[in-house]
């Protein structure tokens, strides 16, 4: 994405075999895009793959950066050594970003010199298909390193969203466990089967969230938000005041009826992610027209 919006990119891989296939991925990644409608920029595959290059040298890949995406394994210890390397090596203006999904940034940049440039920037898989990217400083990240942020992700068509604050988890899981840990229970407690709370989701509020979020519906489920929680907001207080403890996600019977849904809907592991990605695919042209 960087690159087919013009940016000059080089990727570091600790070694050559990887960098080669980081770049192969790339290649596809950009032909799927274009087969699909999809680009996020004005140039072809090959153009695109014009301003890519790669390097089993971190302070190469570093050097001249502007940005610097940080992409590897979801382990605090493992990030505290590589933003370690990051920050010896980085120029003075590079916007130090981390792709992890739940790790708040102040965990393993707050002995940095560079801390000021740093924060996560967090896209949402896939992001070839879902264009919302989260943003969160640290609480020491300067402005400007999170204004640039933002107006990269916005040059490459990604829809950053900025959280004014740290907090676990970020806004997309916290979302998304949340709905999890409700499902867990609906599926613990029999009132549902696994299959049917996909349905609810995938048959219901799925479709309708696909275009407006939970508080746009609110406000157009009733003459505004305040209509909304007028007519609704003891109802609501008392749904939730039904909810169950949070589950463990460890409970084997539990465990064992979702894995026993899932396995005879899913014969092909393979086929459902590649039936996943086709319709991601088709919903995000028809969000793009």
């Amino acid at each position: 994405m960087f690159a087919s919006a013009g940016y000059s990119v080089c990727i570091f891989e600790i070694n050559e075999s990887l960098v080669q296939a980081g770049i192969g991925r790339i290649r596809g990644n950009l032909n799927t895009m274009q087969k699909d409608s999809l680009t996020r920029g004005p140039l072809t595959t090959e153009e695109a793959m014009g301003n890519v290059r790669g390097t089993i040298d971190l302070r190469e890949a570093l050097h001249g950066a502007i940005y610097a995406q940080e992409s590897t394994m979801e382990s605090e210890v493992f990030k505290k050594d590589i933003f370690t390397k990051i920050d010896l090596l980085a120029d003075s203006e590079t916007v130090l970003a981390s792709s992890t999904s739940t790790i708040p940034a102040s965990l393993f940049t707050e002995k940095l010199k560079n801390r000021g440039r740093c924060l996560v920037v967090h896209p949402i898989n896939p992001p070839l298909y879902l264009t919302l990217t989260e943003i969160i400083p640290a609480p020491w990240t300067e402005e400007s390193a999170v204004e640039k942020a933002v107006q990269i992700m916005k040059n490459i068509g990604q829809t950053p969203v900025r959280l004014h604050k740290e907090v676990l988890g970020f806004a997309v899981n916290r979302l998304q466990y949340a709905l999890l840990a409700e499902s867990w229970r609906l599926v613990k407690d029999g009132v549902l089967e696994a299959e049917d709370v996909d349905l609810v989701m995938s048959e219901g509020l799925g479709p309708r969230y696909a275009f407006q979020g939970p508080l746009h519906t609110m406000h157009l489920n009733a003459l505004g938000i305040e209509d909304y929680c007028t007519r609704y907001a003891a109802g609501l207080r008392r749904v939730l005041a039904d909810f169950g403890p949070n589950p463990t996600f460890e409970e084997p019977e539990v465990i064992e009826k979702i894995s026993s849904s899932m396995q005879k809907r899913v014969t092909d592991h393979t086929a459902a992610l590649d039936e996943r990605k086709a319709n991601l695919a088709r919903l995000a042209k028809l969000k793009k027209e």
